[in-house]
């Protein structure tokens, strides 16, 4: 869930951190493209969030952005192409 600061009060009695100012998780969404990885972060951008607070990494079978959302959180977008990996072996970059 993503809750409001209010509401999120209701579910812990622990102070709510700032983002902005500290580290607290690293949250990592995947997609099914890189074209869907550049939507997503778009639509946050469009949405009030920081585009690429990280470098954009683009290793040819992996790619992957970033934003920060309005409280400071960065959250990773990634696609990987399973399909070059055969037998679990990363391809060299």
């Amino acid at each position: 869930m993503l809750l409001i600061h209010d509401k999120w009060r209701q579910f812990t009695s622990k102070e709510i951190p700032d983002a902005h100012t500290c580290a607290q998780v690293l949250l990592c969404l995947s997609a099914d493209s890189k074209e869907a990885v550049n939507e997503l972060v778009e639509c946050a951008r469009s949405a009030g969030g920081i585009a690429d607070p990280t470098p954009v990494q683009d290793h040819g079978f992996m790619f992957g952005r970033s934003f920060e959302d309005p409280d400071g959180h960065i959250w990773e977008v990634a696609w990987m192409d399973f399909s070059a990996m055969p037998n679990g072996n990363v391809p060299p970059h």
